[in-house]
């Protein structure tokens, strides 16, 4: 049996009391019984998981594609996993187009100002103007 209160678990995972909590109302983790008069205990076990949750949220997969993750874990069957993390990595390439035109635009307004010589501030000028 277990020998981790949901406070050591929670500490030595690097996660709130809360978040262990949080993630056994998802369904993510398992809510250990609780003996009679006693305190829950957790094991190995769930702090594995609460480790692989944790880093999962880190690299940017939601909840559910961590939920699917978990299940995939349990078979032998890596292909599912590769699936989501494409389609993952597919909205990360996305995010980071749209980022970099976010940069240029940023950039040239920046140069504008930098340059100098007119009355009114082309940034104002040019979030005004898509209003």
């Amino acid at each position: 049996m277990g020998n981790l209160t949901i406070g050591t678990l929670a500490k030595a995972c690097g996660v709130g009391v809360e978040t262990v909590r949080y993630y056994q109302r998802r369904g993510l983790l398992a809510e250990p019984p609780r003996p009679a008069g006693g305190v829950r205990r957790y094991d190995a076990v769930a702090a594995g998981r609460l480790r692989f949750i944790r880093r999962a949220q880190e690299i940017g997969f939601t909840l559910e594609e961590i939920r699917l993750l978990l299940r995939i874990g349990e078979t032998p069957n890596c292909r599912g996993a590769r699936e989501i993390a494409a389609r993952k990595l597919a909205i990360v390439n996305s995010r980071i187009s749209d980022l970099r035109r976010v940069q240029r635009a940023l950039g040239s307004l920046i140069s504008q100002c930098d340059t100098g010589g007119k009355r009114n501030c082309p940034i104002i000028e040019s979030l005004a103007a898509g209003a």
